[in-house]
């Protein structure tokens, strides 16, 4: 029996293939299940156009053999087997694909595809087994055939008894190393669970005998262990099966079995697209927040299939980043794969995917905002953080897509409101998006800034986290209507109050100055207030940054010691007004006191530190001697 070199590549290429190109050796399962499936879909297509030939699906199946005592793994399959010149040319030639020849010489245009699209995947076998034979009767033949290699120096071929038409491939597994425990693939539910990860829906069934435990009719608490062949596989997966057969049960049960949470999906989206790039997906937007899921660990993704066959456990490329909280997976008959099955080579297919899925989340979401409202405000608690992440990043180049997505706690409604819903209830009068920004509702409604704009009857946004200002900033307008903070320095509420307000300025020029001087450092400015109405003092913010924005970044590792352009504001209604007056007037050192426990009283309020403590408790003894 003569050896035979493989022909066209040499024996490093066939190395490189085995140890660089799979990422998992598990893999190589899915590549010899899926060249099986292969074998059985060619008997179909041969059976579309052969009226002497019958395809009863029930007679074509995948079988899965471990032979611990042989140390030997078999793939039986009753596909269409192979001659002497088609296991020279399949296996023969590195590369070359018999299922992907077959494809175009029978213009296969349907959607009973193919799965295979190269010839490499039968060498992911020597990744696990130090020799692979493949024993093949062709339909149609009378000889059946032994194909044997032990690796790159080559491989025989032979004349074999084979009773009935398919193949088999039986591989010797490697003995156990100090790195690698190959005992693994021998093992029944290892196996299981390989197929039941990539194969699960291969649309032929994929047999084992495994043992089963059963009671025993003439003893209690006694079990006697039977072999029963079983099939692994679901075969018929859930997203190519009509909409209208499946229940909301349907869905869920599957989004426990893939695991893709623990809790109950707030909503599941079936799409089915038959276009210029066909493809099936089923996504879920989770009701709760994964553990990790604002960290590092945390991964993004959806799985990825090919015709059935699982490509990828987490596609990144599917969905952006700030939809990274949507579970599911999208399996399309058009994917251009590399040569493992692993990546792929164009990625014009997802791009064209992940656009129509992006498309879709943010219909269903809006949606689930119009129509069941509390299930909206329950993923929001969740996830709306990262929709504001998703605003503020990329410079605002995704502002359009989320900004109707966004919601905030409303001091009318008492409850969180969208921005459209904020726009439509807006007085006649009004010109801004009003705003206030703090660590709590509670602590927000008490602020001294919101006074004014409160008092006008005017709707407040309340911002508790501390990526709202950020992602406000990057929105900048919604509807031609601007954010405006409470606490900037022109609320752009005109009256005549303001311009008393402005001839009072001048008139206690030399007080703020003076203000101003004590507080040197630490404000840019004294003024007379526009906005309070029964608080004495409030800090206030001119230009882009605002106070709270100020504690944010202090709070970042790469603290650049961004501040606040602040500015002190006295309410010249309040009687402390008169006292400073007459401090000026009479006792500079009282002027300084009170100038600094005003200051300190609305850094407090704020939630700001104080520098000095001990400085601020003796000022106030000093006011109480």
């Amino acid at each position: 029996m003569e050896t035979k070199q493989f022909q066209a590549e040499s024996k490093r290429l066939l190395e490189m293939m085995i140890n660089s190109i799979y990422s998992q050796r598990e893999v190589f399962l899915r590549e010899l299940i899926s060249n099986s499936s292969d074998a059985i879909d060619k008997i179909y297509y041969k059976a579309l156009t052969d009226d002497s030939l019958t395809f009863d699906k029930d007679s074509y199946y995948i079988k899965i053999v471990p032979d611990k005592e042989n140390r030997t793994l078999t793939i039986k399959d009753t596909g269409i087997g192979m001659t002497k010149e088609e296991l020279e040319n399949n296996l023969g030639v590195i590369a070359k694909s018999g299922s992907l020849a077959f494809k175009k010489e029978n213009e296969i245009k349907d959607g009973h595809d193919i799965i295979g699209q190269f010839g490499v995947g039968f060498y992911a076998a020597f990744m696990v087994a130090d020799v692979v034979t493949v024993i093949s009767k062709a339909l149609g033949s009378d000889q059946a055939y032994k194909w044997e290699s032990h690796g790159a120096d080559g491989y025989t071929i032979a004349p074999f008894e084979k009773d009935a038409v398919g193949t088999e491939i039986i591989l010797k597994i490697k003995e156990n190393t100090e790195d690698e425990s190959y005992d693994e693939y021998l093992e029944e539910y290892r196996l299981k669970s390989i197929i039941k990860k990539y194969s699960d829906f291969i649309r032929y069934p994929i047999k084992m005998d495994v043992k089963v435990s059963k009671p025993k009719s003439d003893a209690e608490n006694e079990y006697e262990e039977n072999i029963e062949e079983q099939t692994i596989n679901s075969m018929v997966p859930i997203w190519r099966k009509n909409k209208s057969e499946l229940t909301d049960e349907d869905y869920e049960k599957f989004y426990q079995e893939k695991h893709y949470g623990f809790d109950k999906p707030v909503k599941h989206i079936h799409i089915s697209v038959d276009g210029t790039i066909r493809y099936n997906a089923i996504l879920y937007i989770p009701e709760n927040i994964p553990f990790d899921y604002y960290s590092k660990e945390y991964e993004k993704g959806l799985e990825l299939y090919s015709n059935g066959v699982l490509i990828m456990n987490k596609c990144g490329d599917l969905l952006p980043d700030y939809f990274s909280f949507v579970k599911g997976m999208v399996d399309s008959e058009d994917l251009s794969l590399n040569i493992s099955r692993e990546m792929l080579q164009h990625d014009r297919q997802l791009k064209l995917i992940a656009k129509n899925i992006s498309k879709k989340i943010k219909n269903e979401l809006q949606q689930l905002m119009k129509n069941e409202r509390e299930k909206y405000e329950q993923f929001y608690k969740s996830f709306g953080r990262q929709l504001k992440y998703g605003v503020y990043s990329d410079f605002g180049t995704h502002k359009e897509t989320l900004q109707d997505l966004l919601m905030f706690y409303s001091s009318t409604e008492k409850k969180l409101a969208s921005l459209d819903e904020y726009v439509s209830r807006m007085k006649d009068d009004q010109k801004y998006i009003y705003y206030a920004a703090g660590e709590s509702n509670e602590r927000i409604e008490k602020l001294p800034q919101t006074e004014l704009v409160a008092d006008k009857g005017y709707e407040i946004l309340y911002f508790t986290e501390d990526i709202d200002e950020f992602a406000i900033k990057m929105l900048m307008s919604y509807k031609e209507k601007e954010f405006k903070s409470v606490s900037s320095g022109d609320l752009g509420i005109e009256n005549e109050e303001e311009k008393i307000t402005e001839s009072e300025e001048k008139e206690h020029k030399d007080l703020f100055s003076s203000m101003k001087e004590i507080l040197s450092g630490k404000v840019n400015d004294v003024r007379i207030s526009k906005r309070l109405k029964s608080h004495p003092v409030c800090l206030t913010a001119d230009g882009e940054v605002t106070i709270e924005m100020e504690k944010i970044l202090s709070t970042m590792p790469d603290n650049q010691n961004v501040k606040a352009n602040k500015v002190l504001e006295i309410n010249s209604s309040h009687e402390v007004f008169q006292a400073l007056k007459n401090a000026m007037e009479n006792d500079k050192e009282k002027l300084s006191l009170y100038t600094n426990l005003l200051y300190n009283q609305a850094l407090l309020i704020e939630g700001l530190p104080i520098s000095d403590p001990v400085e601020f408790t003796n000022d106030i003894c000093k006011v109480m001697v």
